[in-house]
């Protein structure tokens, strides 16, 4: 028991041994640009480490670096299946699984937040990353219900292209309607309070 407590590493919610008889929900949100798959892989490596069986999940709106992987803006992957709802993944959850990563959650229903709290009461231990504010700054799709259910929260933040402060926001430079426009450094960038203006804007100057 204590090489799997090691394997896991030290944060406090992995100090819970019996891991079978308790599930729980842990929610890494941020802007974009901050680390938050990164961390969930992160996590995820470690479950398996600690020989735990893991099933990771993303949405199949989310094809930018691959289609059967969730992949860091630093290159960092883990193998995933894509799913088109939150109905998919309580489907195709094992019985055996002990820990379920999910990718993207923003993108998801707001049945995401039963799906998750159904896995939980089931013993399962379940990692959701995504973006808590869309483009405008509003909170996204089913992250704020997550948050509020959640036992253990992340907030994870960048750096902000303007001015090198903590970045809490994903800046729009691309005149595209809609609160869903899946891109990358090409589409946003990370702002700070001060920079950030809840509207497309034009993107940032490299001296």
């Amino acid at each position: 028991m204590m090489d799997k407590l090691t394997a896991e590493g030290n944060d406090e919610h992995l100090a819970q041994i019996n891991h079978h008889n308790s599930g729980w929900i842990e929610v890494i949100a941020g802007s974009m640009f901050s680390g938050k798959s990164e961390e969930l892989i992160r996590r995820l490596r470690r479950a398996r480490i600690a020989r735990l069986k893991v099933q990771v999940f993303k949405p199949e709106i989310d094809v930018r670096f691959s289609k059967d992987h969730i992949v860091s803006h630093s290159e960092m992957r883990h193998e995933s299946a894509a799913v088109r709802s939150a109905a998919d993944i309580l489907a195709r959850v094992l019985p055996e699984t002990e820990v379920v990563g999910i990718d993207e959650g923003q993108f998801f229903d707001t049945d995401l937040v039963a799906v998750v709290n159904e896995l939980a009461g089931r013993g399962v231990r379940v990692i959701v990353a995504g973006l808590d504010q869309d483009y405008t700054g509003q909170p996204f799709g089913p992250m704020p219900q997550l948050l509020a259910v959640a036992e253990y929260i992340t907030k994870t933040h960048a750096i902000c292209v303007r001015c090198g402060q903590p970045a809490n926001y994903s800046q729009r430079i691309v005149e595209v309607e809609g609160q869903v426009v899946v891109g990358a450094s090409d589409s946003y960038e990370a702002r700070c309070r001060s920079h950030f203006v809840p509207h497309a804007d034009a993107p940032t100057k490299y001296e």
